[in-house]
This record gives structure tokens, sequence and C-alpha cells, in this order.
């Protein structure tokens, strides 16, 4: 790979994961600049992307997570700017980015994922928590349809905790899902090129893998290797390609999902959550934790990424 290409690495944004953003550009940028890149770090919050045209950047490494950055907001500018950049297309980020549709496309392709209902905001009213709670088993996880990092997610068990985890979704999006609580662990699988990397285990004393669990807690652990059989491993690491092909992810990112110990068949039990196409790139963040046990550093990874990045610009 070229040394002297010139990347951007665009980082920060506006959203609400904003500060998350912050910490994966940098260290991103670092890894670009132990690999010998000519790197230039951009807060989108204060750089106007059309000045991008000026600067001969040769890639754009987007490490902006959350709207704007993993929902095709910012492919679709640097696609009209006619600059490369890393990961999923606009499509493709769209869906991924999108739990309501990338459910509803598992259930047409047969993947499985938990029941669910579709909240609107214009046309909800509380009365209506109480036959939703009842379809979907008495105890449901309430998520944003568009956010990422779990900002804006509650566990509910009741018709009153249903109703106020609703009206405290509103404020992120318009659109809210509503699923079937999972009962058992959760796992997540990253993705590089066509490859599945080695699974993880999250284990957190918290009801859920919640923001504070991810960003802030020393009591998370992480389980890799993930202590599943090989015959497990495999299974999940080939649902998690599948589902990350079937919402046009492209390139590299991360699937989520969990194991439903309530259902005892075992070859039922897996549940597709969603699809990261830009996930956290700290140092300590899940996908470098799977690299590293797949046997690549940060630095490498990174320049894998951009690499792959370059690779399915030039082909399509």
């Amino acid at each position: 790979m070229n040394k002297n290409l010139k990347i951007a690495v665009l980082y920060g944004g506006n959203s609400a994961e904003r500060e998350v953003s912050l910490k994966s550009g940098k260290a991103i940028a670092n890894g670009l600049q132990q690999n010998g890149f000519d790197v230039a770090l951009i807060d989108t919050k204060f750089h106007k992307l059309a000045e991008l045209s000026n600067q001969n950047i040769d890639l754009a490494f987007i490490a902006l997570h959350g709207r704007g950055g993993e929902d095709g907001c910012i492919q679709g500018a640097l696609e009209y700017l006619n600059i490369p950049y890393t990961g999923s297309g606009v499509l493709g980020s769209a869906l991924s980015m999108d739990k309501i549709r990338s459910k509803q496309i598992w259930q047409a392709l047969n993947l499985p994922t938990a029941a669910f209902s579709v909240v609107q905001k214009q046309r909800y009213k509380s009365c209506e928590a109480i036959d939703i709670l009842a379809a979907l088993g008495g105890k449901v996880m309430v998520k944003p349809a568009n956010e990422g990092s779990s900002i804006g997610m509650a566990m509910a068990e009741t018709v009153q905790q249903l109703d106020k985890a609703l009206q405290d979704a509103f404020i992120y999006d318009q659109q809210i899902l509503v699923e079937a609580w999972i009962n058992g662990p959760e796992y997540t699988i990253s993705i590089l090129g066509e490859q599945a990397l080695p699974v993880i285990h999250m284990e957190t004393p918290h009801q859920f893998y919640d923001y504070a669990a991810k960003y802030q807690s020393t009591s998370t652990q992480y389980h890799c290797p993930c202590h599943l059989s090989k015959e497990d491993e495999i299974y999940v690491q080939a649902l998690a390609l599948n589902a990350f092909k079937a919402t046009g992810a492209k390139v590299w990112g991360r699937v989520d999902l969990m194991r439903d110990l309530s259902n005892t068949d075992l070859k039922n039990q897996w549940r597709l959550l969603e699809v990261n196409t830009v996930p956290g790139m700290t140092e300590t963040s899940l996908v470098p934790k799977s690299a590293k046990v797949h046997g690549l550093t940060f630095a490498q990874l990174v320049e894998q990424i951009a690499l792959l990045s370059l690779d399915e610009k030039a082909n399509n």
C-alpha cells in the first residue's frame, strides 16, 4: 500500500455519540501515523466538508459514530465530492443504522431476530403500551431506531415503565423499536473484509449492556476466546457475516447478537440485534480486541480497513 497517501480521519461531528467519536478518531489517526501515512484529523463539527476537495485527500477514514456518520449522510457527501472513504456505502450504512429496517430484512431472509413492535411518536397513545407489552411476552427492550451506543435504550416490564421508556426514547427518535426481552448472554462479531473475526462475549452486572457498561464501567468483562464450542462459534460467525451482507454493509463493522436461553431448542437460540458500520475504535474497543486475538495490532487493523476500502471503491 502506498504510504504517501493522504488520509483524512473524519471524527467528532454533532451526534449523541460525539465523545466516543473523538476518542475513536484520535486512536485511528495515531494508528495510521504509526504506519507512516500522511494523516489529517478533521472534526466535522467545525470543518466544511466541501473544503476536502481542495486538500488532495486520497481517502476519508470515517470515525463518526451515530447520526451523520453511520446513516449514509457523510457517505453520500463524500460520493458527491468524489472522495473515496472507508466502510459501507450509502445504502448499506442507512439500512444498517436503522434497527427496524435491519430486522425487517433479516425476517425476510429467515435470519433469526427477536419479535418486535414499531412505535411511531406522532401516532402513539399511552394506552397502547398495554397491548405492546402483552404481545411481546411481558418484558421488553426499548430502542430508538437510529441511535447507537445504547443511547435512549431501556428495559420495561410494566405498562408504566414501557410508557416512560417510550417517552424518553422519543427524545432521540421519531420511530422506536420495542423488542421482546432476550434472556441470555450477549456476543459481538467483528467483520473485516469477507472474514468474521473471533467472537467476544460481554458480561456486565447491569440490566443490559448499556452506555455506562460500554464506556464507564470497570466491572464489564470481555471474553475472547468467548468460551463457545467450536461448532457454535463457527455458526455465529457465519450468521453474523450473512446478517452483515444482508443490510448491504461492506468492508468492516460489527454484528451484535444474543443467545436466548429461554428457548430449549439449542439450534434456535441465537437472535440478531444490530449491525454497526462504524463501531467504536479506541485502543480498547471491541473490534480492536477481536482483531488482537486474530493476530492484528491496532495499527495493522486500521491499515487493513484503509486498504480494503480502497480496493472496494476501485472495484465498484
